[in-house]
């Protein structure tokens, strides 16, 4: 089993290796412009993306997908680092991963098979789009007084020039060879032009150094009572949340461009070990990185290797190759970083703009510019889920229906359509007429059920008008899961079943 672990089954070891070498180029930059978004050292973001990938590509649920530190989390702990300080967040962090892990062994990594399309593609091209915007950054310029402005003249000529240098090779090798992945490539031509060149353009040293040894074991120095528990609780339930949806959508994602399955709740106990092993080595927090992913994925990563290989590779440059790393320049990876995101982008989802309803376009929208304006993922898919279960509701509501008869015995029948539950339960009891209908009434259930307790108290609203008219009503065909609804509200609603529905018992008024 061990030797499988590590043995590749879809890809070649060639492939694995390189595109983790890829990918650890790749981390670089977005660990440090996290960790200053968080407002810690840039080393705290390094360390926590060498062990949260280490840790979840040898333990995951979906091989190839990358992990590390990310911005989604960065923007929840900036309030809670400048509020209390690193060793809260280390604190939060670690609980952050016990609540990860107890998702998972609960086996509540399935709720993300409730995401909706519409909410899929607009987190996704939210995504891409945020991915974009975060490189503009990288055309600014901090001036002597510490004003930020735009590059301008030759150095954004420059800039630009190596950009589309680096996308051009990344679109276009693979179409002269496979052999090595093309960001692999980009990256090392343009780093050669602009250092045997001699070119002056922002390098990934004018970020933050990146030189650091091995991460130490830190306990978080907190008190340990209920106040500090309450303090942190919040931001690592936040965290918590952020760092699976955005793990499990990402896992979804990949799936579909692997062709395979991964394991969710597998996942969740991998991130939940990984972060609860980070807050204990002075990390920061993590989760699943879309954009690292699909560059490993493109580059032919599919198998655990080239994950472990990106952590390792990470290590290495803060041990031993910081100084040539520091000398990438940023073009490279703004170009990569590019590319990744026109990748992510779901370009067919333009194309279904009429084709699809009125709703879902809008939940896509939605999503799409919450994850824009407000970077938290985890609100825009909320956010989609609650508009779609609205939508949802809405459309069943109007399904329901009754088809009336009277028998020969002059019993008026009621066949009832559609679920009844809280958004149809007023349409029901529209469809009566107690005042008109003879002394006995059947309300047929075949074609329909009881949802919940608004459809209860439809059922209970209907009888009560007959019965304050004498008359009598009968429930016929109701599913097991309605009877169990009913039965269990014998206290406030008394229903009579149909001698001829051997279902059920029969319930004698008293």
């Amino acid at each position: 089993m061990f030797y499988r672990l590590f043995k590749p089954t879809q890809a070649n070891l060639k492939d694995e290796v390189l595109s983790g070498l890829t990918v650890a180029l790749a981390l670089v930059p977005e660990a440090v412009a996290f960790s200053l978004i968080a407002g810690v050292s840039p080393l705290v973001g390094l360390y926590t993306a060498f062990i949260i990938g280490l840790i979840t590509a040898i333990l995951g649920g979906r091989p190839g997908m990358i992990s590390g530190a990310t911005g989604a989390i960065a923007v929840v702990i900036v309030a809670l680092v400048v509020s209390h300080g690193v060793e809260y967040l280390f604190a939060a962090v670690v609980l952050m991963g016990l609540i990860q892990i107890l998702v998972g062994v609960l086996k509540l990594g399935k709720l993300i098979r409730l995401v909706p399309h519409p909410v899929m593609f607009g987190f996704v091209n939210g995504l891409a789009i945020v991915i974009a915007m975060a490189q503009f950054d990288q055309f600014k310029f901090e001036t002597p007084t510490g004003a930020i402005e735009w590059m301008t003249g030759t150095p954004l000529m420059l800039m630009i020039g190596l950009v589309i240098l680096t996308m051009v090779i990344i679109k276009f090798l693979p179409k002269l060879t496979t052999a090595v992945p093309s960001a692999l490539v980009a990256i090392l031509t343009v780093s050669l032009i602009v250092i045997l060149g001699g070119l002056n353009t922002r390098t990934v040293g004018d970020l933050a150094s990146i030189s650091g040894s091995l991460p130490e074991f830190h306990l978080p120095v907190v008190p340990l009572n209920w106040e500090t528990f309450m303090i942190i609780l919040p931001y690592s339930a936040i965290m918590a949340g952020v760092g699976l949806i955005e793990s499990l959508l990402t896992l979804t994602l990949i799936d579909e461009i692997t062709e395979s399955r991964g394991h969710g709740n597998k996942e969740c106990v991998a991130q939940g070990v990984a972060n609860l092993t980070t807050g204990f080595f002075g990390g920061m927090g993590g989760c699943a990185m879309i954009g690292q992913s699909l560059i490993n994925v493109n580059a032919g990563g599919r198998n655990r290797i080239s994950g472990i290989v990106a952590a390792l590779g990470l290590l290495v440059f803060i041990l031993f190759l910081s100084t040539y790393i520091e000398m990438i320049p940023m073009a490279a990876l703004v170009g990569l970083m590019f590319m990744v995101a026109i990748g992510t982008f779901e370009w067919a989802s333009l194309k279904v703009f009429r084709k699809v309803p009125s709703h879902d376009v809008l939940v896509m929208v939605i999503v799409t510019l919450v994850t824009v304006f407000l970077h938290n993922l985890a609100l825009a898919v909320l956010i989609g889920v609650i508009i779609s279960a609205l939508v949802f509701a809405w459309q069943n509501a109007k399904m329901i229906r009754t088809r009336k008869k009277i028998d020969e015995n002059g019993v008026k029948h009621y066949e009832v359509f559609g679920p009844l539950f809280f958004a149809s339960a007023m349409t029901f009891g529209q469809k009566f007429d107690p005042i008109n209908d003879p002394d006995e009434i059947v309300i047929d259930f075949a074609e329909s059920r009881i949802v919940d307790h608004s459809g209860i108290d439809a059922i209970h609203k209907v009888t009560e008008r007959y019965e304050k008219m004498g008359k009598t009503v009968y429930i016929r065909h109701l599913d097991t899961s309605s009877k169990v609804l009913l039965n269990k509200a014998e206290k406030i609603i008394n229903v009579n079943y149909t001698e001829d529905d051997p279902a059920f018992k029969i319930l004698v008024e008293q």
